[in-house]
């Protein structure tokens, strides 16, 4: 049974004559609120008592137990100064949804502030287009791997006294999108030669295949062209060996790559700070040791580490293709007499002994190599210098043991004979046998005026 009370008891520990004596009582705080549902649902007090106690009409004491949230004060809305132009501007917007608020303001011939028209067409504006809602990409095991170029902020020495920049110096990056797991590997070039050599690298160290492999318009892999994608001849040939699909991504669509955006921004704030790179040999060992670190860290979006989903997905991937695609630089041409092959602006030796023949050049990030007739004549490795000349020492010293027994063979011509005729004969085809008879000119002694005797 609920004890008597006394008839001013507060349970708010209030004075009951102080309770907001003449104020309406149909606005109710949340105080007053909670407490006449405890005393209600907990005392068990009529609504009689309730209304005694609080100093509160019954009215508002019902109107405190029928509510099922706690009362919340509310102003009636006022109206706006753009409310009698709002009629103009949905009819700009029902021809023009993507006009612009200052251009709707200028056709209106609005003088007020900006910043309160502006407010309101971005709530009409809605209405009038089509939304545009971001894409969220989900994967699946084996499905996907996205690929890019990352140009790192970097003076990297590469021998012979040069040093190339972020912008000479690509890193090829790949994603895997259900694993998460991240690759990374710097290359001399751009070229298509140098990228396919990289890009099979990545797929053959990973162990599996991809079934999509996406790319961001890169010139040796394809571009959009007539609203459809358009591989390279090479790339054809690339993918048909992995038997996997190349999707080109749009133009102007970032949200499809953001794994690999984000990735970039991740090496440019964890890998680049603090470290100094002395070749590019040691620019990749380096990043191969920061990036088994990084790969068993735990990511938020997967709530693992990418090591832990890694089998998974290579277990859903392709099987690596039985005989390797062919990248790489590949050339056939007829060695000069100099002996030298170009490739990437250098010029690297070749035995002498095959000059005139047909050669092959075959080179890969690491060697440069040349065959004749299936015999390895040349085996260098490659720089990442520019203009430079490249000699084995046994190249030159059989060059020069060649030059000199292509001299001995070939003898010199003889010199031709030349007459040696008599001077009397130039004196006689001058005239001047006479004057040589007549005058003894062995002994003439001159005078002052020019005359002369006979000693």
């Amino acid at each position: 049974m609920t004890p008597a009370r006394h008839p001013n008891f507060d349970p708010l520990g209030r004075d009951p004559g102080s309770h907001r004596a003449g104020e309406d009582e149909g606005v109710l705080c949340v105080e007053d609120w909670a407490e006449i549902r405890r005393l209600h649902r907990a005392e068990k007090m009529p609504i009689k008592v309730i209304a005694r106690v609080l100093g509160c009409s019954k009215n508002t004491v019902k109107a405190a137990l029928a509510a099922d949230r706690p009362p919340k004060y509310s102003r009636p809305a006022a109206g706006s100064i753009v409310d009698e132009v709002e009629p103009r501007i949905r009819e700009l917007l029902a021809v023009y949804p993507t006009m612009p608020a200052t251009v709707i303001a200028e056709r209106i011939g609005w003088e007020r502030s900006i910043r309160v028209l502006s407010g309101r067409v971005a709530q009409l504006r809605p209405a009038y287009l089509p939304p545009d809602p971001s894409s969220r990409t989900s994967y699946v095991a084996g499905e996907i791997a996205q690929h890019d170029f990352w140009f790192p902020d970097i003076r990297l020495p590469v021998g012979y006294g040069q040093i190339r920049t972020a912008t000479q110096l690509p890193v090829l990056t790949m994603i895997l999108g259900y694993s998460r797991w991240l690759s990374a590997m710097l290359i001399p070039t751009r070229t298509a030669e140098d990228l396919f050599t990289g890009w099979w690298e990545h797929v053959h160290t990973l162990g599996a295949v991809p079934r999509v492999l996406v790319w961001d318009g890169e010139g040796a892999v394809g571009r959009w062209r007539g609203r459809r994608s358009e591989l390279t001849a090479a790339c054809q040939g690339f993918r048909g060996t992995l038997g996997a699909k190349v999707v080109i991504l749009r133009p102007a669509d970032p949200e499809a790559k953001g794994l690999l955006e984000r990735c970039h921004d991740y090496l440019e704030r964890s890998f680049l700070p603090g470290r100094s790179f002395a070749s590019p040999t040691d620019f990749n060992t380096q990043l191969a040791g920061w990036l088994a670190v990084v790969n068993q860290r735990r990511r938020r979006a997967l709530g693992c580490a990418p090591i832990d989903r890694i089998v998974a997905d290579k277990a859903a991937m392709l099987a690596l293709p039985p005989v390797a695609p062919v990248i790489g630089w590949h050339a056939t041409t007829r060695l000069a007499r100099d002996h030298y092959v170009r490739l990437d602006s250098n010029d690297y030796s070749v035995h002498p002994g095959v000059i005139g023949r047909r050669v092959e050049v075959v080179a890969d990030l690491e060697r440069v190599r040349v065959h004749c007739e299936g015999q390895l004549v040349a085996d260098h490795q490659r720089i990442w210098a520019r203009h430079q000349t490249l000699s084995i020492p046994e190249h030159v010293a059989a060059g020069r043991a060649l030059r000199r027994e292509r001299i001995g063979l070939v003898r010199p011509a003889r010199e031709p004979e030349v007459e040696i005729r008599c001077l009397a004969d130039y004196d006689t085809a001058l005239g001047l046998d006479d004057i040589t008879d007549s005058v003894d000119v062995t002994g003439i002694t001159g005078t002052a005026d020019g005359g002369g005797v006979a000693s």
